[in-house]
């Protein structure tokens, strides 16, 4: 039994992974590039937003009884290693090298409080003294009396900085990635200042959420003073550091935070979406990512909408599906030559699509549905949403859409009912 609050946990996972009962391998999407494939996966899992929804190898793991900062830790760590791997897929996975390399990031990591740990705890092994850091890595000081959901259900919110600067360090960055974490910080609690006062008005929910984000920096006072002030009187979004433009998963991480914060009282209003559409100028973002982008987020808090406390409303609930709804239709119907074209190979999930417009659908053949759609998807990188574990609860949106894509050759015989 594997727990992440008890010492040895580390090894343990690796024994699994001996055992096979964990699997070092994730498949990409064909015509999918890494970066991007790398942003999905890990938007996916939760870490980006600071909230465990899912584990990126260890699927058959059994934590119904771990707490969410122990799930929070094991993901971080998972996180790390998702990393590593896709930047050394073409070699051998080597635990002691992969072990070696986060112990040496950590050490150079300019964060004061994991500086310690290795003055301290000198005796312990690598892999301890990765857990005592980790530990570290997603804890949270919080001096607020507000029980609001951002306080509730995450922890360190910033923990996902941690993985774009491991990122950096296995590309050869070090330098950068032990002296980066402040500049950072700085830039990501400038998106959200931005985002928070991009329609002129602050909301309570994008107050709470700057306070945890902000606590959640390991930043020194004088910076903190600093986003404070910003915060009452606004930014600008020249204040962005020029670096952000070059780097891909930085600015990525940049927009989720923007998205996250102005879709957190679930209605977005134009000046909201013309704000995100001038920061995707500003960092050199496609425009067309940014649907995508906005999918992902609305897609955590749907697959949260149990766990976080404004999300138990039916209400919220509803309005963020109606949100993804309206935002995926728009980017298959603009992928629908190519669906359509892939659709002629399929005559089985043709038929299926057909029956889900007046009866609904088995078990069994929403899966037959769900495989078979997710092999079309495999040449429309722009909805590989689906590729990984969890991207199916879009399927009911698609049956909607796809009687509309089939192929005019199967339709000619079809007998109208009245």
């Amino acid at each position: 039994m594997l727990s992440p609050s008890s010492k040895g946990w580390i090894n343990k996972y690796f024994d699994l992974v001996e055992k096979g009962e964990i699997v070092l391998k994730i498949d990409r999407p064909k015509g999918m590039e890494k970066l991007p494939f790398m942003h999905m996966t890990l938007s996916h899992s939760g870490i980006i937003y600071g909230f465990p929804l899912e584990f990126i190898f260890a699927k058959n793991l059994d934590f119904s009884k771990w707490t969410k900062n122990e799930k929070l830790k094991f993901l971080l760590f998972e996180s790390h290693l998702f990393v590593y791997s896709q930047i050394n897929k073409d070699v051998a996975f080597n635990k002691e090298t992969f072990i070696a390399s986060l112990c040496y990031f950590y050490a150079g990591h300019s964060t004061l409080s994991i500086s310690k740990i290795f003055t301290f705890f000198l005796k312990e092994t690598e892999e301890e003294k990765i857990e005592s850091i980790l530990s570290k890595r997603i804890d949270i000081k919080l001096n607020l009396l507000e029980n609001k959901w951002w306080i509730n259900s995450l922890s360190n919110a910033f923990c996902f900085l941690d993985v774009i600067l491991f990122d950096d360090f296995n590309h050869k960055s070090k330098d950068e990635a032990f002296s980066n974490y402040e500049l950072f910080a700085f830039n990501a609690m400038t998106a959200v200042i931005l985002a928070a006062h991009s329609d002129g008005v602050i909301e309570e929910q994008e107050r709470s959420i700057f306070d945890v984000f902000l606590a959640s920096t390991s930043l020194h006072e004088n910076e903190r003073n600093q986003l404070k002030e910003k915060f009452k009187t606004s930014s600008s979004i020249n204040d962005l550091s020029l670096f952000t433009k070059r780097h891909w998963l930085f600015k990525r991480f940049l927009l989720d935070l923007s998205i996250l914060t102005i879709t957190s009282n679930k209605v977005m209003v134009d000046e909201e979406m013309d704000h995100l559409v001038a920061l995707c100028e500003q960092l050199d973002i496609p425009l067309s990512e940014l649907d995508e982008n906005l999918g992902f987020s609305e897609r955590f808090l749907l697959m949260s909408h149990d766990k976080i406390e404004f999300m138990k409303n039916t209400t919220s609930y509803e309005k963020v599906y109606s949100s993804l709804s309206k935002r995926w239709t728009k980017i298959i119907l603009r992928n629908k030559d190519k669906i359509a074209l892939e659709l002629k190979e399929s005559k089985e999930l043709i038929s299926l699509v057909k029956k889900s417009t007046s009866h609904e659908l088995t078990k069994e053949e929403k899966e037959q549905v769900k495989t078979q759609f997710k092999d079309i998807l495999k040449s429309v990188p722009a909805v590989a949403i689906f590729m990984i574990p969890g991207g199916a609860f879009l399927l009911p949106i698609v049956l909607k859409i796809l009687p509309d894509l089939i192929p005019s050759a199967f339709k000619e015989n079809e007998i109208d009912d009245e």
